[in-house]
């Protein structure tokens, strides 16, 4: 059975502004790679060839970083949906695309630890109308959320104020022409969205075999700060250690390092894991564990751990230890005459902050 893909990058990803007042949510960065690219490398592992990729009002940034799918040996066809209008309309507004193609639908801002391949599988192999995947969560009420009965289901709500149950639908859909039958029927939620949940619920009404698989290991949705920097340190906590950059004899690398080519550490500690770019500059500092670095950065008598730092931006003279930070293209974060308390930062690109 011939499956095709389709990604989710639409959206607006407000809950990352500023840095998303700049570029799509989905090419954000967790260990230096966009988070759009695992979804694309997932999907390529599964085995499909044909992907439409659904994109909004950062498509020319999506569309030239994508580029025609040739880097994961992908064929991509680019699927405009002019407002972020749900996924169940981003599912119908790719209809010309999937015609009667079964199909995996991926949300562009979700990470699965162990990729989808096995799970393709099994649908490539049960046939079901559709077939969704669930984890348990502690915050159902705000997720698309799944009841079971025997292991079937038997409804499903987005967002509910009162969930009927702790598992949540992960990011990653499986389904075949049927839902298309979906359209006709469903209406607007209260948000003013067609909701996947309530196309899923159509199916379920309709008596079509809906099947549910609990994921094993973990799954991030990467939509706010604290989501982005954990799914960092799990991509880390598997990092290979590669050396491409120049030590000098004053420094020190420890546990599982990644250093770019052009890259220099000077009479500095490095404590993995961490990745850091292509020509940044660490000198007389401190990089803690879980903690990327991308290209052109320089990091110069301060200190940082647990943090993401986007390229040609520096941190220089500070007194306390950044960390918990995202920290954009081309910002400046130096040392004013103040001592600080603490430094937590959401920063966006091209800023200077002067600390005090």
């Amino acid at each position: 059975m011939e499956l095709k893909g389709l990604i989710l990058s639409g959206g607006k990803g407000t809950r990352l502004r500023p840095l998303t007042h700049t570029r799509a949510k989905q090419l954000m960065p967790v260990a230096n790679k966009p988070i759009l690219f695992y979804g694309l490398e997932a999907l390529a592992q599964a085995g499909i060839k044909e992907i439409g990729v659904i994109v909004g009002e950062t498509k020319d940034e999506v569309m030239a970083a994508l580029g025609d799918g040739a880097r994961w040996g992908v064929q991509i066809t680019f699927i405009d949906q002019p407002e972020p209008l749900g996924l169940a309309h981003a599912v119908f507004t790719a209809k010309p695309f999937l015609r009667d193609s079964p199909f995996v639908m991926y949300l562009g801002d979700n990470l699965l630890k162990n990729g989808v391949a096995s799970l393709v599988q099994d649908f490539r192999n049960s046939k079901p109308t559709s077939q969704i995947l669930l984890a348990a969560v502690p915050n159902p009420e705000s997720f698309g959320v799944a009841e079971l009965e025997n292991n079937r289901i038997v409804r499903l709500e987005e967002k509910p104020k009162n969930p009927r149950s702790n598992m949540a639908l992960v990011g990653v859909y499986m389904f075949d022409h049927h839902i298309f039958e979906a359209e006709a029927v469903i209406k607007p939620s209260g948000r003013g969205e067609l909701e996947i949940t309530d196309a899923i619920q159509y199916l379920v009404d309709r008596g079509y075999r809906v099947e549910a698989h609990v994921v094993e290991g973990w799954w991030k949705d990467t939509g706010k700060l604290d989501d982005m920097l954990e799914a960092n340190r799990l991509i880390l906590e598997n990092l290979p250690r590669k050396i491409e950059g120049e030590v000098d004899e004053h420094s020190r690398m420890d546990g599982r390092v990644s250093l770019g080519k052009g890259s220099r550490i000077v009479s500095s500690t490095i404590r993995g894991p961490v990745i850091i770019g292509e020509n940044s500059l660490i000198q007389n500092a401190f990089v803690g564990p879980f903690t990327s670095i991308q290209d052109h950065c320089v990091i110069r008598d301060s200190e940082i751990q647990h943090s993401i730092m986007l390229r040609g931006s520096s941190i220089q003279g500070l007194k306390r230890r950044v960390e918990d930070s995202l920290i954009g293209v081309n910002v400046e974060i130096c040392r004013g005459e103040r001592p600080p308390e603490a430094y937590r930062f959401l920063v966006g690109d091209n800023s200077r902050i002067e600390i005090y």
